[in-house]
């Protein structure tokens, strides 16, 4: 279950930067030192050795993407990403179900209404953390009728859990 935190935009963006900055390190790193090792250990001096340099650079991306996911995933210092990572993998799913969604919306389904509700906070949240105000600005019209229509029902407008089992009601009840 994914929850919606208050975050500052401005030091999301900058520890963000910082961390892409320190996996680019890595990466570059890795890459320059197995692209020499395999042109060293392969290699023809004086040759081509492309292939060998090619080798080294995608060995050391599989390096890198390992190390962050299984290393550097859990250190506090990632948090931020992490989070980031978490709350877009979120909006996705709520994206890939996107039509059950607005049939379940569109027929006053409480619990469509309310994956809808974390959908619009999380979008929210995600344009603000990227500095993107012209896209949320185009949904805030949106934003705010469904926020009406939730409050002429009756539900609650804070939603900033997603909740699995509302993915798959709102499948179910749209089938």
């Amino acid at each position: 279950m994914f929850e919606i935190e208050a975050c500052n935009a401005e030091n999301y963006r900058k520890q963000t930067r910082r961390i892409t900055l320190v996996i680019a390190a890595i990466f570059v790193v890795l890459a320059l030192l197995l692209s020499s090792l395999a042109v060293t250990l392969f290699g023809a001096a004086g040759g081509d050795n492309f292939r060998w340099n090619l080798a080294g650079v995608l060995l050391a991306l599989v390096l890198t993407i390992a190390l962050v996911r299984f290393k550097l995933w859990s250190l506090p210092w990632m948090a931020p990403a992490v989070y980031g990572w978490r709350l877009k993998r979120s909006l996705m799913r709520v994206t890939n179900v996107m039509h059950h969604v607005k049939a379940g919306v569109a027929a006053g389904d409480p619990t469509a209404m309310k994956l809808l509700r974390f959908y619009h906070l999380g979008v929210t949240q995600m344009y603000q953390l990227d500095g993107n105000s012209s896209d949320l600005s185009q949904m805030l019209r949106e934003i705010d009728q469904h926020q009406a229509s939730m409050q002429a029902q009756g539900l609650e407008v804070s939603q900033p859990r997603l909740d699995p089992a509302w993915l798959a009601a709102v499948k179910q009840a749209d089938n």
